[in-house]
């Protein structure tokens, strides 16, 4: 890895956050680096660029879901090793498509296996979903997205509705819902929203209350998935 990568200069077309993400691979590519390496400062890639911290946080955020780089707390931006860099803007958009669908199958799914769970619970249920609560809450108040978290939390509520077709059904679309994680917990503040709604819905599992677990799960869904993939995509 070279010590100062030089990047084209200033991207002022539409969709920036996407050739910002195109430049970025290509940067990659020709300096033939692979899993393990880190990427720059997002401060050095974004004076480099010409682009906003916002933009440029987008752009990685993208390159995140599609399986280019992992965002690691207190280790930077590294590459996963784990997908090609050719191609980009066709996997970011790819990715846009298929959220909406994937946003309707979760609602569908979650907020059923909430209303069970709130039934079907037992104090070993309760205790996994407490700990994932607490294991996102430090991660969140560290300075970190809370991603392994939520994800803990939510498998910790499909196996408390002691349902083996609808757990299977929700390991199906896991790799999809995990694209979906990353890209809310990446929009500012949403780790906090997130994990309150979490605590609702914790609550109304504890409470026994099917209809209020229901509801809450809904209204959780909801919030994360106001994405800006899908806000800008046409």
């Amino acid at each position: 890895m070279t010590d100062s990568p030089v990047f084209p200069s200033r991207l002022n077309r539409t969709r920036l956050y996407e050739q910002v993400a195109e430049q970025i691979t290509g940067w990659i590519d020709e300096n033939d680096l692979g899993a393990g390496d880190r990427l720059p400062p997002e401060r050095e890639l974004a004076t480099r660029l010409g682009v906003s911290r916002a933009t440029l946080s987008q752009a990685l955020v993208a390159l995140e879901v599609i399986g280019i780089v992992a965002v690691r707390h207190g280790d930077g931006t590294v590459l996963t090793g784990s997908g090609g860099t050719t191609r980009i803007v066709e996997a970011i958009r790819s990715h846009a498509d298929r959220l909406p669908e994937v946003i309707e199958t979760r609602d569908a799914l979650e907020t059923k296996i909430a209303a069970l769970a709130a039934t079907r619970r037992t104090d070993d249920d309760l205790a996994r979903i407490d700990d994932a609560l607490a294991a996102m809450r430090a991660d969140i108040e560290s300075g970190g997205r809370g991603v392994e978290g939520d994800e803990r939390f939510h498998g910790a509520v499909t196996a408390a509705a002691h349902s083996l077709l609808l757990a299977r059904l929700m390991g199906e679309i896991a790799d999809l819902i995990k694209e979906t994680r990353i890209e809310s917990l990446s929009q500012p503040g949403r780790p906090r929203d997130s994990l309150a709604g979490h605590q609702a819905i914790a609550e109304a599992i504890r409470a026994g209350d099917p209809a209020a677990a229901s509801t809450a799960m809904h209204a959780h869904v909801t919030m994360v998935s106001d994405v800006a993939l899908l806000r800008e995509h046409p």
